[in-house]
C-alpha cells in the first residue's frame, strides 16, 4: 500500500473513533436521566477522552497523538453543550481548560519519561508508569478546572460531586487507562 492510503485509512479510523466518542458523550445526560443515576458524578467526559488517548496513538512514535486529543478535549464539551444543553456554557469552558490541561501534562509527561513505559520494561512497572502519569495530569486538570469555576462561577457550589468519589474515580480512570495501554503494547 501507498503511504497516501495509508495514511487516509488512519484519518477515516480516527475520524470515526472521535465520531463514536462524541456521539457516546452526547448520549450520557440521556442515560442519566433514563436511568436516574447521577452518572455525571463519575466524570464521563473524562472518561471519554482517556479512552480516546488509549485508542488513538501516533502511529509513528506510539506516544499520545496530541492533535487528536486536543480537538477531542474541546469538542466533547462543546458538541454536548449544543447538543444537548448540558454542561451550560461556563462549566463547558471549565472542563475543556480541564481536559486540555490533562491533555498537555500527559503528553509531556509521556513524551520525557516514554523510556518507563516502553515494551522493554516490565509489565508491571509500564502500568505503575501510566498510573502516576495519568493520575498526575488528571491532578493538574482537577486544579484548573477548580480555579476557572472559582472565577466565572462565583456564586455555585465550587464542589458539587464528593472529594472521595473523585479521588476514586480518578484512581480508576488512571488504572484502566494504564491496562488498556500496557496490554496493548
Amino acid at each position: 500500500m501507498t503511504t497516501a492510503l495509508v495514511k487516509k485509512k488512519n484519518v477515516a479510523r480516527v475520524a470515526l473513533i472521535d465520531a463514536v466518542l462524541v456521539g457516546a458523550a452526547c448520549l450520557i445526560p440521556t442515560l442519566s436521566h433514563l436511568t436516574a443515576l447521577p452518572l455525571y458524578r463519575l466524570n464521563p467526559m473524562m472518561l471519554v477522552l482517556l479512552g480516546g488517548m488509549a485508542a488513538v496513538r501516533d502511529p509513528e512514535s506510539g506516544l499520545i497523538s496530541s492533535r487528536n486529543a486536543l480537538l477531542l478535549a474541546v469538542m466533547l464539551p462543546v458538541v454536548s453543550m449544543l447538543a444537548v444543553g448540558m454542561p451550560a456554557p461556563a462549566k463547558a469552558l471549565c472542563m475543556a481548560a480541564e481536559m486540555l490541561t490533562v491533555v498537555a501534562v500527559a503528553s509531556a509527561m509521556e513524551r520525557y519519561w516514554g523510556y518507563l513505559m516502553s515494551p522493554g520494561q516490565p509489565a508491571v512497572k509500564r502500568f505503575a508508569a501510566y498510573t502516576g502519569m495519568m493520575l498526575s495530569a488528571m491532578l493538574c486538570g482537577k486544579i484548573v478546572y477548580y480555579l476557572l469555576k472559582a472565577l466565572l462561577l462565583p456564586s455555585a457550589a465550587l464542589v458539587g460531586t464528593p472529594l472521595l468519589t473523585q479521588a476514586v474515580v480518578m484512581v480508576a480512570a488512571a488504572g484502566l487507562y494504564a491496562l488498556l495501554l500496557t496490554r496493548k503494547r
